[in-house]
């Protein structure tokens, strides 16, 4: 139970004191009214006794009665029988005293920690309450360290005190029966004595006469108490003492009492304060009085009572109207019954709460004018206080003694006869009991009446005035005794009020001698409620045992005993006992926190049949923090809504909105028709509360925004062109955010700034971010351009089962302007604020947006499908510069029913009822930081900005479109294409660059070796992207047609940024221009992903935005076509027999070309139309194809072989300028050729050049920072890299080789000519290279090493010291001897050496025999050198050498003359260098016989 303000011990005492009556003259009420009070109210604040009392028991024991308190009433006749329940008139009394206690709404919450959870109450006070921990608790910090503790309900000791002050009294019990009655006369009488005597007759007729069944009286001789009203103002004291002695004399000094009262004057009442003690008890109902009440029913016209019930029909009368929505809802268990007869707040005032005051003067009403005991002074207060304690000590006390130990004695009397006789003798004497109904009722009944002289009767007489007088031990004796005798007769409501009593003093006894007996009470209650049928005294026997029970710390039997006592003919009961029971729950050793909740739960349910709208508000609330949180979905719905009609019902708007917008906004579990209700429910009192507010927009609940998703686009949506044209893809919300995407994005604009601001990157540089969203840096208010709108992407999220439908959707902002511009004079009311906003033009939609800043868009319908999550655009058009601040969206919420057709007119009346306008605010939380300690400790959250952006002054706005753009492409096909750009904007651009991720893509060509084609699409059709030439008159196919020398410089834009060659470099506004754009297949087949970044300035400098940049990114699938392999090798013939009219050695490359393209492109052949050279030092210039086929055709899977002459370029040609040239040469195949040195061949060469570049010098210097650390010094490694790179540089060849080819393919019955071009890098002699590149090899991974290691043995790379000589054998292909003359054949041969490096060489000739490769083992070797066979010799650099050998057959046959060994090593190096060097082909030669 709750905490009580009284103890159980007070609590106890209280329930049972001494009754005392009175009798007033009408003088003496005349007197007593000068204070605002009757003689009973003036001496209720006085009746608890502040001194101990003494009585003597039977035994002639002290006993000493401590902090006895007496309770003084009018005597109020009633001839009405008792009754086993409480009025109608009671029971709206009590409902009145409960409604008017209610929690004070401003008080702190005390918050009580259980368990996990922290319970929260809005009492008075807070202690603990548990008998091993009495101590009170002051402060908050306290309660939440205590494990045991309970919050106060006042209004529960209210109804307690007044119910038990209200039971009737009853035939089975005497304790609420009148011990004395108090004779009150004025001094101002003309005869007091008379007056005295008719008083005294009045009490002695209502007494014995019989007519009156109320009051009771306690014995039949009454102790009769006369007092002496004097009025110090107005009668005269002399008269007054007299009158008083000559009642000592008549009554005795014990017997009578001169009260003196009134003493205060006027004059000092405004100079002294006297305090009121009578306004506290004047406020509670005293409604002891049966008849009284029933009487106050029909006369009260302005009572509570009438105030109750009207109340009560207007309330009922206000939920009639809204059954269109309340009965919608689905039944419940706990669903809220209709409003019963209850009273409210407001009719409080008009309470008269006392009865018997309304009665007699029901002018005068609790609360009016004047103040209570206004006559009376301080020492007055002593005097009322003094006689109340002559009157107990001398008059009451003495008397009770005096009657217990005549009981006492009757009771020793009869001890000495035995219980049979006893019994007997009273069934022949008439003693017995006299049965009040037929004699057909079974005995356990309680309908049989003892007589009241029946000796049972009198034992519990002698137990009650015991009780009275704190005298528990002899009470609980008797007690005791008498319920023997009463089970024994089956009297069984004697039976339970004896074991009620005995129970309750066992409890008080001090020491406690026995323990509590709580069967005692359960059987008792148990008999009033089901034998006896007598709820009443059922719940005050509940209402002790609980207390008690709580007392000890059995909270768990406390509780079960309140439930119980819970029934369906008292609601307002139940619901006091349910809570209690709940606060039982919470204060057990291990608190049950769910079942305090579920029965604060049942309690509130309780109150509000009750009619106690708040009691039930405030249990509803108390066990929503319970279930709050905890996934119990459907119980918080419950309470939220419950929780919701009862805000609604008593006027607290705020919190019934704020209860609905949970039930709608939680994970909830109900039906798609329950959720429904719920929507409509709250769209009505959502309505109701919010329909004249006219200030702002408050917040909805639905839909759920989810703020991290926002997205924020700035700029126009593109759009894609009509017919052939082709828009950039650029930035659009229906794209997915890619981290990796918005990397390379963000480089690629880093090269384009580094290059206007020559290879710098300023340190203010932000990316541009088009779009915006949760990964994205928004640390930095984003920058916007005024009069280019700013599109907001919400993301709605329909949590319920039900349709919504949203209208008038738009977004909420807030805007700063940077300042009136100065074309604008007159000032407006809208310009001279700081901060301009929307919210007040959406209070109504339709009203007139704030154009003039910004313009808002309004989507009119916004329809939501049950648990649907949909995206909404909501667009802002900025019209002046300055900070924006889109703080939320602003829209009209409406329910949709399932299967709701389009509404005819009055269906759309009643819909716009049910329609809400209200917002929701944007709120985003930034990213979490973690940079410092405190981020990391702490949980911080940076900013995000992404919805405030800055509106900056106009910037050009560019639209790219690409014509002719293919999808498809062979890998190498060169395809022309046209760009079109065009500025949309009114503000002039410059600037224009691009970057691309692919750069060796495509090509814008070069002013100086662009050809002059066609600029239109439409005038180029048919046309070769290449620039070509008709082949000269005699020229012969494979021979060199021309020879170019072309800087590289003349190809500008080889870096990654490219600029873009628009005539002027400017774009006025609305001008639009167009340009080729060559494009090359990729060489490696598949998808490319190829992305484009457009840059471009505004003319005008200083702008916030530096640039503006314009994605777009094409998807190209490459097919294959050719593979090309070429290789290099010497030429065999010696140079003084090689040369030709060029004058120089050659080389011989060999081209081997396959059609490794499918079938599925319908390419049908491929054609090698020309093969071209580009390189500094060599160039090609020959076909010595023994085929004469003008060009060379493969079909699928075809391969042909080319062999070619190269050779070295003229040194002046080479060096005859500063500036690195290469020689392009043409070697045409058909009958057209085609300039490779000019645009597009040449742009792709030097672009696929310098990417093939990039990648070598980042392998070469990631080796050679690798392998710095260790030969840095070791100075043999230097020799060795010298003679490394000596035989490098005498293999290097360095040529490319540039195939063109056309592919001829059916597509749509048509036949088309596709063309393009193949690289091959040769770079050394002996080495073959690919057209394709071949997959790079992981590098192995290097261990770190830690200690130094001797260098390793050096190892010759022996591919390169193996071609420092060349040699050639010189000898007659045939050769005839006569071997039948002469047997032996000796042939001279010369062997030519030649030294192609440029150190001097050490060579060591060996021609003996020791070759076993199996060309040699072909051919028959039977001969063999003669004369000198090993020859040592040194050669200069280049030096060619010749040596005559002769080679001897001893028959005819053919034979390989290549056998000689060389062996060759620079000079001065020691032996271990010398390689053997590469020989050439076999030298065959053929011995004839003659």
């Amino acid at each position: 139970m709750a905490q009580c303000v009284q103890s159980v011990l007070e609590f106890v005492q209280d329930s049972f004191v001494p009754m005392v009556s009175v009798l007033c003259s009408e003088e003496a009420e005349r007197v007593t009214r000068k204070n605002n009070l009757n003689f009973v109210e003036l001496l209720r604040p006085f009746c608890r006794l502040t001194s101990d009392g003494h009585i003597r028991d039977p035994n002639n024991q002290v006993q000493a009665v401590k902090n006895l308190r007496i309770c003084v009433n009018n005597v109020v006749t009633s001839p009405s029988t008792m009754s086993a329940s409480l009025s109608p008139a009671q029971r709206r009394l009590l409902n009145e005293v409960v409604l008017s206690c209610q929690p004070q709404d401003n008080t702190v919450a005390n918050m009580i920690t259980a368990g996990d959870y922290d319970l929260h109450f809005s009492d008075h006070s807070v202690k603990a309450s548990t008998p091993w921990y009495s101590a009170w608790r002051k402060t908050l910090l306290e309660v939440s360290t205590s494990k045991h503790y309970t919050a106060t309900t006042p209004w529960f000791e209210a109804y307690r005190e007044n119910f038990l002050q209200s039971m009737p009294a009853s035939d089975h019990e005497f304790l609420n029966h009148y011990l004395a009655c108090m004779l009150v006369v004025s001094s101002t009488e003309a005869v007091p004595v008379e007056q005295f005597l008719k008083l005294s007759q009045e009490q002695h007729r209502i007494q014995h006469s019989g007519e009156y069944t109320t009051p009771k009286w306690f014995i039949p001789n009454t102790l009769k108490y006369y007092v002496l009203l004097h009025d110090m103002t107005e009668g005269d004291e002399q008269r007054a003492d007299t009158v008083y002695e000559d009642m000592k004399q008549r009554y005795g000094p014990q017997g009578c009492y001169l009260l003196k009262m009134n003493s205060r004057t006027f004059s000092a009442e405004e100079d002294e304060q006297i305090p009121d003690p009578w306004s506290q008890y004047l406020h509670k109902n005293n409604l002891h009085n049966q008849d009284m009440l029933d009487d106050l029913a029909p006369n009260l016209n302005s009572s509570a009572v009438e105030n109750d019930v009207s109340a009560a029909e207007v309330d009922h009368h206000h939920l009639t109207k809204k059954d269109g929505v309340f009965n919608s809802l689905e039944n419940h268990p706990l669903q809220l019954d209709s409003v019963s007869s209850s009273g409210s707040l407001h009719t409080l005032s008009a309470v008269n709460t006392d009865p018997k005051k309304g009665a007699r003067d029901p002018e005068n009403v609790v609360g009016g004018a004047g103040s209570h005991g206004a006559c009376l002074t301080l020492n007055d207060h002593d005097h009322i206080r003094q006689f109340i304690q002559e009157f107990t000590f001398r008059g009451l006390l003495p008397h009770i003694e005096k009657n217990i130990r005549q009981l006492n004695d009757q009771l020793v009397s009869r001890k000495g006869l035995s219980r049979s006789l006893f019994t007997a003798t009273k069934k022949w004497f008439g003693g017995g009991k006299v049965p009040e109904k037929s004699i057909s009722e079974p005995k356990s009944t309680c309908g049989l009446l003892y007589p009241p002289e029946a000796p049972e009767l009198q034992i519990r007489k002698m137990a009650d005035l015991c009780f009275l007088v704190q005298h528990y031990e002899l009470a609980y004796s008797c007690y005791h005794t008498a319920k023997k005798d009463f089970l024994s007769d089956q009297a069984m409501l004697y039976a339970a009020g004896a074991l009620e009593m005995a129970a309750v003093s066992a409890f008080l006894q001090a020491g406690a001698p026995r323990p509590y007996p709580a069967h005692y009470m359960d059987t008792a209650i148990q008999t009033y409620r089901d034998v006896c049928k007598n709820m009443v005294l059922a719940e005050r026997c509940a209402l002790l045992s609980a207390e008690i029970l709580k007392s000890q710390g059995k909270y768990s039997e406390a509780a079960t005993l309140l439930i119980k006592m819970t029934s369906e003919d008292s609601d307002l009961r139940s619901a006091l006992l349910l809570e209690q029971a709940a606060h039982c729950f919470i204060n057990m050793r291990n608190p049950m926190l769910r079942k305090f909740a579920f029965h604060m739960i049942l309690a509130g349910h309780r109150f509000s049949k009750a009619g106690q709208k708040k009691h039930a508000l405030r249990c509803y609330c108390q066990a929503m923090q319970v279930y709050k949180g905890r996934g119990w979905s459907l119980a918080e719905d419950h309470i939220n809504f419950t929780i919701g009609r009862q805000s609604f019902t008593l006027h607290q708007s705020e919190n019934a909105v704020t209860a609905f917008r949970q039930i709608l906004t939680n994970d909830s579990k109900q039906t798609a028709t329950q959720q429904g209700a719920f929507l409509r429910e709250y769209l009505y009192v959502y309505k109701s509360v919010m329909g004249g507010n006219e200030v702002s927009l408050p917040q909805l609940p639905l839909p759920c925004i989810h703020s991290s998703a926002t997205r924020v686009y700035f700029g126009h949506e593109r759009c894609l062109a009509e017919g052939e044209k082709q828009a950039a893809t650029h930035v659009s919300l229906d794209q997915e955010y890619d981290l990796d995407l918005a990397a390379m994005w963000s480089n690629l604009e880093e090269q384009l700034v580094a290059a206007v601001n020559r290879g710098v990157v300023p340190g203010n540089f932000q990316p541009t971010q088009c779009c915006l969203n949760s990964q994205t840096d928004n640390l930095h208010h984003p920058l916007a351009v005024v009069e280019e709108p700013i599109i907001v992407e919400v993301t709605f999220s329909n949590p319920l089962k039900v349709s919504l439908a949203l209208s008038n959707l738009s977004l909420l902002w807030r805007f700063t302007a940077d300042g009136v511009s100065p074309s604008q004079e007159k000032t407006t009311e809208e310009s001279s604020e700081e901060t301009i906003t929307n919210e007040k033009d959406t209070l109504a939609p339709g009203m007139t947006q704030k154009d003039d800043f910004v313009t808002t868009e309004i989507i009119l319908e916004f329809h939501m499908g049950p648990e649907e999550t949909k995206v909404a655009r909501l667009r802002l058009l900025p019209h002046r510069t300055g900070q924006l601040n889109i703080v939320g969206v602003v829209y009209n919420l409406a329910s949709v029913s399932s299967g709701e057709t389009t509404p005819s007119t009055e269906g759309q009346q009643t819909l716009d009822l049910m329609v809400v306008r209200g917002k929701q605010d944007l709120k985003i939380q930034g990213p979490r930081l973690n940079q410092t300690k405190e981020d990391k400790t702490l949980v911080r959250h940076g900013p995000d900005r992404r919805l405030d952006p800055i509106i900056t002054p106009p910037m050009p706005l560019m639209e790219v479109f690409f014509l002719q753009f293919p999808t498809a492409l062979l890998c190498g096909e060169i395809r022309k294409a046209y760009v079109e750009f065009c500025n949309v904007s009114g503000v002039q651009l410059c600037g224009l660059r691009v970057a691309s991720t692919h750069p060796d893509f495509f090509t814008f060509g070069s002013r100086a070796t662009t050809p002059l084609t066609p600029l239109s699409p439409t005038s180029s059709e048919n046309c070769s992207a290449y620039k070509t030439l008709a082949t000269p008159p005699g020229a012969q196919p494979g021979s060199v047609v021309s020879e170019m020398l072309v800087s590289a410089e003349d190809f500008t834009q080889l870096s990654g940024v490219m600029e873009i060659p628009i005539d002027g470099s400017t774009l006025q506004p609305g001008q639009s221009t167009q340009l080729p754009l060559w494009l090359r297949g990729p060489d490696q087949e598949g998808v490319h992903e190829i992305n484009f970044l457009f840059y471009y300035e505004s003319s005008e400098k200083g702008i916030k935005i530096s640039h503006r940049v314009l994605r777009h990114t094409v998807f190209i699938c490459a097919s294959r076509s050719l593979s090309v392999q070429a290789s290099a090798c010497r030429s065999s013939v010696s140079p003084h027999h090689g040369l030709d009219d060029k004058g120089s050695s050659g080389t011989l490359v060999f081209i081997d070309v396959e059609n490794i393209n499918t079938s599925e492109a319908g390419v049908r052949e491929f054609h090698i139309v020309q093969v071209s050279s580009s390189s500094q030092n060599w160039r090609l210039y020959k076909c010595i194809n023994p085929g004469k086929d003008k060009d060379c055709k493969l079909t699928s899977r075809e391969r042909a072989k080319l062999c070619f002459k190269a050779t070295r370029c003229k040194p002046r040609q080479a060096t005859s300028d500063a500036v690195k040239k290469y020689t392009f040469a043409d070697l045409n195949l058909g009958n057209e050729r085609i300039i490779s040195s000019a645009t597009p061949c040449g742009d792709f060469f030097f672009r696929c050049c310098r990417s093939s570049e990039f990648q070598q010098v980042d392998v070469a210097s990631a080796r050679t920072s690798s392998s710095s650390k260790t030969q840095g010094s070791v100075p043999p490694m230097n020799r060795t890299t010298d003679i490394t790179n000596m035989a490098k540089k005498c293999n290097e060849l360095d040529l490319n080789i540039i195939i063109i080819w056309k592919a001829y393919v059916i597509e749509d019955n048509k036949q088309l000519i596709l063309e393009g071009q193949l690289h091959v890098a040769l770079q050394t002699i002996g080495k073959e290279a690919s057209s394709l590149n071949s997959k790079e090899e992981a590098q192995e991974m290097v261990l770190f090493k830690f200690k130094s290691e001797l260098p390793p043995p050096v190892v010759l790379p022996s591919a390169e010291l193996s071609q420092i000589i060349k040699s050639n054998l010189h000898y007659p292909e045939t050769y005839t001897h006569p071997f039948l003359q002469n047997s032996l054949c000796v042939v001279p041969v010369t062997l030519t050496l030649s030294n192609c490096s440029l150190a001097q060489v050490d060579v060591v000739i060996d021609l003996r025999h020791k070759s076993t490769s199996p060309e040699s083992l072909d051919v028959h070797s039977s001969f063999t050198w003669v004369g000198q066979t090993q020859y040592k010799l040194q050669l200069k650099p280049q030096e060619v050498l010749c040596l005559t050998l002769r080679a001897c057959f001893l028959q005819a046959g053919v034979y390989n003359l290549n056998t000689p060994r060389v062996f060759a090593k620079p000079a001065e190096q020691d032996s271990m260098c010398e390689t053997s060097q590469q020989t050439a082909s076999p030298a065959l030669i053929i011995i004839n016989n003659v």
